[in-house]
């Protein structure tokens, strides 16, 4: 076996066929994880109030059964199957024929590539491994602050540890440079935050957005964080001025930055060392 996962064409493949199958995984991550925490904040002031938490349906991100959100059919093992079932479906319930998110597909295809991808750039190891450990983190973090302006602890404090975990080994950079960007990486956006703050009074960002930036330093090392944020940057100016545009997105209404790091991230996995190299002359 682990000289058919040798091949790169062979180990690519099987990576990209695990990788639908996270995809899978990771739309129920976005979906339900901040169900999960809100439910626990309500009991937690319940508590702190005095008060009896209310009651509701145990929810994980194992059970209850995946259902559909218009008429509550219960998903059969068939109609989960990653990407092939919602094209045998035709983007539709089987029970009521109501549509299925585009999202769902989508979010699967692409962890496959991202996982293919590192299968075929990084080879059979622990590099291809953690990187798409970050795929499958980036991917759901952009999801879940997509639609609620989030970035859970839950995600991003073990993505930390992980990247330094990784680099204890020097898997992408030596330990000293993972610390030391993920220090830097946390205290770039916190004084952007602050500076932001004292000068008009308002939030520019969420703490999680310190987090992911310290997460992505320390995977990639301090080095890349010039990098990581311009590349943001750009994307998150560019998308916005399309939602204005064709959106009619409101210049007051937030615009989560997340899914833009997220972005810088993987584009740093990739192409990072060579694009800090080329435009900075950085030594990695």
């Amino acid at each position: 076996m682990l000289a058919f996962l040798a091949d790169p064409a062979a180990f690519a493949f099987v990576a990209g066929v695990f990788g639908l199958m996270v995809g899978s995984f990771l739309n129920v991550v976005i979906h339900r994880l901040p169900l999960m925490m809100e439910r626990d904040w309500a009991a937690q002031c319940a508590e702190l109030r005095g008060d009896t938490p209310d009651t509701h349906a145990p929810i994980s991100l194992a059970s209850p059964r995946s259902r559909c959100p218009k008429c509550g059919h219960p998903i059969s093992a068939l109609e989960n199957i990653p990407l092939a079932s919602w094209i045998l479906l035709g983007g539709k319930c089987r029970a009521c024929r109501a549509p299925i998110s585009l999202r769902y597909p989508l979010i699967e295809v692409a962890t496959g590539i991202l996982f293919a991808c590192s299968a075929w750039k990084f080879g059979f190891g622990a590099t291809a491994l953690g990187a798409m450990m970050l795929a499958a983190a980036a991917i759901a973090l952009a999801g879940i602050d997509f639609d609620t302006q989030l970035l859970p602890d839950d995600i991003t404090l073990p993505l930390l540890w992980a990247g330094l975990a990784f680099n204890y080994f020097n898997v992408f950079t030596s330990l000293h440079n993972a610390v030391a960007g993920a220090i830097l990486g946390y205290l770039a956006l916190w004084t952007v935050y602050w500076a932001f703050k004292l000068a008009t009074g308002k939030e520019g960002m969420g703490y999680g957005d310190f987090k992911l930036l310290g997460a992505l330093g320390a995977w990639f090392g301090w080095q890349m964080l010039p990098l990581i944020i311009l590349l943001s940057s750009l994307v998150g100016a560019v998308v916005g001025i399309l939602l204005m545009v064709f959106a009619r997105h409101g210049r007051n209404v937030p615009i989560p930055f997340g899914p833009y790091l997220a972005a810088a991230g993987l584009i740093a996995l990739f192409w990072g060392k060579s694009l800090t190299q080329a435009f900075v002359g950085v030594s990695l």
